[in-house]
């Protein structure tokens, strides 16, 4: 389990470091800050036992950046990357007005949540580095072997990579925007900001390309693989990264990039079973979050260390006497892809008379569910989807994979796929991409593919899809296959309409507190903002 001392401790070197690589409007010289109550990087990195816990901060880091001041409301991935991905898709559906300003995509330089989605990722990646600069040097002066400090970095390096994939499917197109990549990315952070030299050359770093970020992205992930461990004591398996949890994060990097060998390749390192298989029934890496055989890295939130009550994933998405704040839109629960006796509408999903809502997290009181960031079952429809994508499609390969996933929820023999089920590759793929929309539900990745297929030839989904107004429906709106016609488009009120990809809402502007600071970047701003 994560110490929560270490919240402490990161925070009593807080003051010494520039803890942000946005830089933000202080302009206080870091180097002199020496108060009497705080500790200095040099010690944060003096002994063993501090590099632990400093490595254990940068996870903190991630769980709980910042928001307004000094609230909490789990940016960047205690809750907000799974509330911000969804809100930004068509099959989560915002209740109130908690999360209008992301689901009607009306943000702009100044709203909160891109702004502290993108200043809490750059201060976890700051975080990292100054980790990485720290058990180098701990290495050097002998405090650390060489193997304990690598599988540091190796650990920061994981972090990192995370952070700078979660600011790419936000503030830049998909990889496949251009033919090159060759078009702007976002600033690949690879130096702490720490003195008032490395803030002023932060304040003059411009955006990577696309290409640029990507390639950085795997050599970060190839580098944790070799120098993480296979596995961890306990639920330290789940909750620190793993050479396991690298491998799974690259199937989805190389997916974003359209590499589908080199996605089959990282999943073929991950064979079933070792170490990793899909629990019995859909709900169990939800009902036991923090041990199972199928959640490959998660983040560890506590009853003391939380989103708490306004962003909390068990709050906002659950029933009564959760806040239901954001419902399963009618859009997925009425897919007629999705078989109405599935497992998956009743583990995982409950409604309380009014509508359907998640219940993937359920500890309402405590707050404590994990964000689960990456699972077995999406690395077998990672490695699924490529098998049908790579120049000879091998629908051989990938049913056993889409079935592994699907036949948990879908008991019924006569119900589960066969070879005889599709005409083709393009078939047996339109499943899998519906297969990643019901079994993924509610963990933040459906903006993710929204983002990576819009410019699919065969598959694209056209920008920000059209969405349901919860205020234009009522309970009678949840039934599978209402509202379908016999070509599978909803025609159901979409109270909200398609976004196209060529519209500059697609992605998030840069935030105003970093084009103030920043002029390289302000001349960068994402068009239309």
């Amino acid at each position: 389990m994560k110490n929560t001392n270490s919240k402490l401790f990161i925070r009593s070197i807080a003051a010494a470091f520039v803890l942000s690589a946005v830089a933000s409007s202080c302009d206080k010289d870091v180097t002199d800050l020496q108060p009497f109550d705080r500790i200095t990087e040099t010690a944060a990195f003096s002994t063993p036992e501090r590099c632990e816990l400093s490595m254990v901060g940068a996870y903190d880091a991630a769980q709980s950046g910042f928001y307004i001041g000094t609230a909490v409301r789990g940016y960047p991935f205690g809750a907000a990357n799974v509330e911000q991905g969804d809100n930004r898709g068509e099959d989560m559906l915002n209740v109130a007005t908690f999360y209008a300003i992301t689901y009607g995509s009306t943000y702009n330089p100044t709203t909160a949540n891109n702004v502290y989605h993108w200043e809490t990722l750059y201060g976890l990646i700051n975080k990292a580095n100054i980790v990485i600069e720290g058990v180098q040097g701990a290495q050097a002066a002998g405090i650390l072997t060489d193997a304990q400090a690598k599988g540091y970095e190796g650990e920061a390096r994981f972090l990192r990579a995370l952070a700078h994939h979660e600011l790419l499917v936000h503030f830049a197109r998909p990889y496949n925007h251009t033919g090159d990549a060759s078009h702007l990315g976002v600033p690949y952070r690879t130096r702490a900001v720490n003195t008032a030299a490395a803030k002023d050359a932060a304040q003059g770093q411009g955006r990577n390309s696309v290409k640029e970020c990507y390639d950085l992205l795997i050599e970060d992930l190839n580098f944790a693989e070799q120098n993480l461990p296979a596995s961890r004591a306990g639920t330290l398996n789940i909750s620190r990264a793993t050479s396991g949890a690298a491998i799974a994060l690259k199937t989805r990097i190389y997916q974003h990039m359209g590499r589908w060998s080199d996605v089959i390749a990282e999943g073929n390192k991950l064979p079933s079973g070792s170490p990793y298989s899909l629990t019995a029934t859909p709900e169990g890496p939800f009902a036991n979050y923090t041990s199972n055989t199928e959640s490959i890295f998660s983040i560890e939130n506590s009853s003391v260390d939380n989103s708490g009550v306004n962003g909390a994933l068990p709050v906002m998405y659950s029933v009564s006497p959760g806040r239901a704040l954001v419902a399963v839109s009618p859009i997925i629960f009425n897919a007629p892809y999705w078989d109405a006796d599935d497992l998956r509408r009743t583990q995982v999903n409950k409604h309380n008379g009014r509508a359907y809502f998640s219940h993937k997290y359920r500890n309402i009181t405590t707050q404590d569910d994990w964000n689960p960031i990456i699972r077995y079952a999406e690395v077998l429809l990672n490695v699924a989807e490529a098998h049908l994508r790579v120049g000879s499609p091998d629908m051989n390969a990938a049913l056993p994979l889409l079935n592994m996933v699907r036949n948990r929820a879908v008991t019924d023999p006569a119900k589960q796929y066969t070879a005889g089920t599709f005409a083709d590759a393009k078939a047996m793929l339109q499943a899998v991409l519906n297969e990643r929309r019901i079994e993924l539900l509610a963990e933040g990745r459906r903006w993710a593919d929204i983002h990576r297929l819009a410019n699919d030839p065969d598959f694209s989904t056209g920008g920000i899809p059209a969405k349901v107004l919860y205020n234009q429906t009522t309970f009678a709106s949840w039934e599978p296959g209402l509202n379908y016609d016999a070509n599978g488009n909803y025609t159901g009120t979409l109270g909200l309409p398609a976004v196209p990809y060529d519209d500059y809402r697609f992605v998030w502007p840069i935030p105003v507190s970093e084009l103030n600071t920043n002029p390289v970047l302000a001349a960068q701003q994402n068009p239309g903002y």
